[in-house]
């Protein structure tokens, strides 16, 4: 029972220390827009076109590919064995050689023949695009300083939207203590 008489009197104690509120009407003097600039990101690309000697690969130099050659001479070199007889298969095996080497060669870098014969292609055309971030300065308008008036006494906030000629305002009132 004495726990029961406690709590009444806390919760009685508590709804009397609780300011009324209810809401009102201000009148509305002024709203003036607030602005912010910001930087806003965006890519500026420019192509252009550049002349390329040589055919496929612009005129770079590549390594040469030797495994052609290689196989290719070793090939030639049997096949110029089997031809002919005495100093004449001498001679054959080494011409089936070199034969066989060349085109092994030329066989294995067919695709390099700018660099290889000289590069004497027709100039190649190549379209060559460099893009690079820039910033734009933008205004953007962030909310509106609001000045009103509530009953003779002046007051100011930001607020997100403007809100017109009222306002509605919480209005709280406490007792004072003396």
């Amino acid at each position: 029972m004495k726990r029961l008489v406690m709590m009444t009197l806390l919760t009685t104690g508590l709804m009397g220390a609780h300011a009324d509120a209810y809401t009102d009407n201000a009148r509305v003097r002024s709203a003036e827009p607030q602005y912010e600039n910001v930087s806003v990101p965006r890519n500026e690309c420019t192509s252009h076109w550049i002349q390329e000697r040589g055919g496929r690969h612009g005129g770079e130099r590549h390594e040469r590919n030797l495994g052609g050659a290689i196989i290719g001479g070793l090939a030639g070199g049997i096949i110029g064995n089997q031809v002919g007889g005495g100093k004449g298969k001498e001679a054959a095996t080494a011409l089936g050689a070199v034969i066989g080497a060349v085109t092994g060669e030329r066989l294995d870098n067919r695709d390099d023949r700018g660099y290889y014969d000289g590069g004497h292609h027709e100039p190649a055309q190549r379209e060559v695009k460099r893009c690079r971030t820039v910033y734009d300065s933008q205004t953007r308008l962030t909310g509106y300083r609001v000045a009103y008036e509530y009953r003779g006494q002046l007051f100011s906030t930001f607020m997100r939207s403007n809100p017109g000629n009222h306002l509605p305002v919480r209005v709280s009132v406490d007792p004072v203590e003396q």
